[in-house]
């Protein structure tokens, strides 16, 4: 071989080592694909994310990029949103709490692992086909979903015994969302209760969905989970205030607003579990083989200014129930 040959074909493979070299040094990519707004990015639960991250050696600025998107609730966007970071060749895709969100990022990739939270059910949601083995690039964190948006129709005809109609608030097109809700309507039935369901995508028309209820009479509301809501929940509890409605949420984080009455697992909890679970697939952990972690531990609060309020008496017996009163 010709001097210059040899050192062009040598300056070749030493140029391919330094790129192999830099392609191991790298960071990993986090996508964060989310069908709601970048203010949910601002709260309690994302600080949970990154801290539960931070525990599995992932530091978000320092050792770990994240790539951002969000469809700010225009559910068409996220099929594109999903393959744009299916191109970005990101690391892993967390997907918080938005089971669009979750359809989107399967439909675009096989072989880039997923980390959901959610709130439903992931077998019947169709997310994965075994909580103990996924079996595929998803898995992620979740409760009990159903058994939670049945349960939250029961107490709130325990806070509110004459209660015989219920207003579900809803986002519109959540497919996992609307199997849970069909799911605790035949449950609530034994109750004698009547459901009226009103699927909503903006403020505007949960303005109007809440101004009908009233007019309707309903007797109480069930604001389902939804990153739409959790966004909104000031303007929400204010409307619900306003309206003299009394309702029911799915986190804590409404009644520190000063919402009525939540029952569910906290989502900082979620998040955190989430994050870790994303550090251990970063560390090379098989999604297919990381079982879908199921929270437990539930919360009743009450916010006693809330009921106050809207002049709604709390019975003792209810009282009694609740894990946590807020005055």
């Amino acid at each position: 071989m010709r001097r210059r040959e040899f050192l062009a074909a040598a300056a070749g493979a030493f140029a391919c080592t330094a790129r192999s070299r830099a392609a191991e040094r790298a960071d990993p990519v986090i996508g964060y694909l989310f069908a709601g707004s970048r203010r949910a990015d601002q709260d309690n639960s994302t600080d949970a994310y990154w801290k539960g991250l931070a525990e599995l050696g992932y530091v978000k600025g320092q050792n770990v990029e994240v790539e951002y998107r969000a469809a700010d609730n225009d559910l068409s966007r996220l099929p594109e949103l999903a393959q744009d970071l299916v191109r970005r060749q990101v690391s892993v895709i967390y997907v918080p709490a938005t089971g669009p969100a979750l359809f989107a990022a399967k439909a675009a990739t096989t072989t880039i692992p997923i980390i959901f939270v959610n709130s439903g059910d992931p077998i019947r949601m169709g997310y994965v086909t075994s909580l103990n083995r996924p079996g595929g690039n998803v898995t992620g964190v979740t409760d009990f979903g159903d058994e939670l948006s049945a349960k939250r129709l029961e107490l709130l005809k325990q806070l509110v015994p004459s209660t015989s109609r219920i207003g579900i608030l809803a986002p519109r097109n959540y497919k996992g969302l609307t199997l849970e809700i069909a799911h605790a309507r035949e449950i609530v039935r034994a109750l004698s209760l009547e459901t009226v369901l009103s699927e909503v995508t903006s403020l505007p028309e949960i303005e109007a969905a809440l101004a009908s209820f009233a007019q309707d009479r309903v007797d109480g509301i069930y604001v389902t989970p939804g990153p739409l809501f959790f966004v909104l929940r000031e303007q929400v509890v204010a409307l619900m205030t306003r309206l003299r409605l009394p309702a029911i949420y799915s986190f804590s984080e409404f009644t520190a607003v000063g919402g009525l009455m939540t029952y569910g697992i906290s989502v900082a909890d979620r998040s955190y579990e989430a994050g870790r679970y994303t550090g251990l697939v970063l560390k090379g952990a098989n999604p297919a083989e990381l079982p879908v972690r199921r929270l437990t531990k539930f919360d009743l609060a009450l916010n006693l200014s809330a009921a106050r309020t809207i002049g709604l008496t709390v019975p003792a017996s209810f009282l009694a129930l609740t894990d946590r009163v807020i005055e």
